[in-house]
């Protein structure tokens, strides 16, 4: 299921490092008995089951030659997915990163340096972390490929933090994430275009020594600004050349498509099938806000741009179900040049005019 643990000689970043790092940082979860960590993890898999065949009715996407596996893991099971997957994902940066290092005694260094680094933020963001579904995991031959994690601990968590229904709140969050594997199962070409779309922003990546201590200048002077609230940013802001952003507002806009379509979804449900449901959404809405220090970390991370890539793109995908339905927006799904651009996430006319030239009348059934 995992690669080894061991860096590549290659490697700009010590991924062992970062994952012992993690694991020995991160918080661990709520006390709970093993028959009842059992039972939890039991009722996840039932109800990333129901979700899946309630997300298949709505959104009419069905996938051809099977789906991508369920995984229900603790906290070090997440973090050490995630090093796998980052390996994956950065292994030409690092790989190009370690070339223009080679020879250098501070190759080793800045690999352990940054392992550290990884390591951290993993550790941080390894309790909030619901569930993912990771869509770069390869699949056996004539399979999708990705794979969807829950984390059940966290999830556990949550539900007593919130004072909700069990049994309601595991189904919300795997109708949400049940949507993700739909969607990259259902569509053959969207893991191999988001492939592509970073491949760009890493083969555009700047890694000489002016430009890094240029782009190190200016973090600094938009993270002071950041914290001081005069402006947004992220970190991922702080490393793209023009030619990245441009790339970048691509990938912003299929997260937005991708994180709204699933919110939509997970909140078309009445109170027939999750009988609490306004009040998960209500208190969830709260929490997903921040306080205090975490609000600035969030920031920087670029978490607060996540949470308005469900807000914009549940607004773009809920205006376009009301004009022509879900068959209408499944439009989507066509092929890359069907996909939203950032501007039209923003504009769902300017998406329907361009995509459905021709009036379209709302398609019956689901009214999210």
């Amino acid at each position: 299921m995992s690669t080894s643990d061991k860096s590549t000689p290659t490697s700009s970043v010590d991924w062992s490092l970062a994952l012992s790092t993690a694991r020995k940082l991160v918080k661990p979860g709520p006390e709970i008995s093993r028959e009842g960590a059992v039972a939890a993890v039991a009722s996840l898999r039932e109800s990333a089951a129901r979700a899946e065949a309630y997300v298949r009715e709505v959104t009419g996407l069905h996938a051809e030659g099977g789906t991508a596996p369920v995984l229900v893991v603790d906290r070090p099971g997440w973090i050490q997915a995630n090093v796998d997957g980052f390996r994956q994902i950065l292994l030409p940066l690092t790989a190009k990163a370690a070339r223009r290092l080679e020879g250098s005694a501070m190759a080793g260094v800045g690999a352990r340096v940054t392992g550290l680094e990884v390591g951290a933020l993993l550790s941080y963001l390894a309790p909030k972390v619901l569930g993912q579904f990771d869509p770069f995991f390869p699949g056996n031959p004539g399979e999708p490929g990705g794979r969807l994690l829950l984390v059940a601990p966290n999830i556990v968590s949550v539900e007593r933090e919130l004072g909700i229904r069990p049994e309601d709140f595991r189904l919300w969050v795997c109708l949400h994430e049940e949507t993700h594997r739909v969607q990259f199962t259902a569509v053959p070409w969207l893991r191999e275009y988001m492939n592509g779309q970073i491949a760009e922003v890493v083969d555009s990546a700047e890694l000489d020594g002016a430009a890094l201590a240029a782009m190190l200048r200016g973090a600094v002077e938009k993270i002071l600004e950041a914290v001081r609230g005069e402006t947004e940013i992220s970190i991922v802001d702080l490393v793209q050349t023009p030619a990245q952003r441009r790339t970048v507002e691509r990938i912003t806009a299929v997260m937005s498509l991708l994180e709204g379509h699933a919110d939509v979804v997970m909140d078309g449900v009445g109170p027939d099938v999750i009988g609490s449901i306004a009040e998960i959404r209500a208190k969830f809405n709260v929490r997903r806000q921040g306080q205090g220090f975490d609000k600035i970390i969030r920031k920087l991370l670029g978490l607060d741009a996540k949470m308005r890539q469900y807000r914009d793109g549940a607004a773009f995908c809920r205006a376009v179900i009301d004009q022509i339905g879900m068959d209408g927006l499944n439009k989507v799904w066509t092929s890359p040049e069907t996909l939203p651009t950032k501007a039209e996430i923003a504009d769902p006319d300017a998406w329907v005019k361009r995509v459905h030239p021709q009036p379209v009348a709302p398609a019956g059934g689901q009214d999210s």
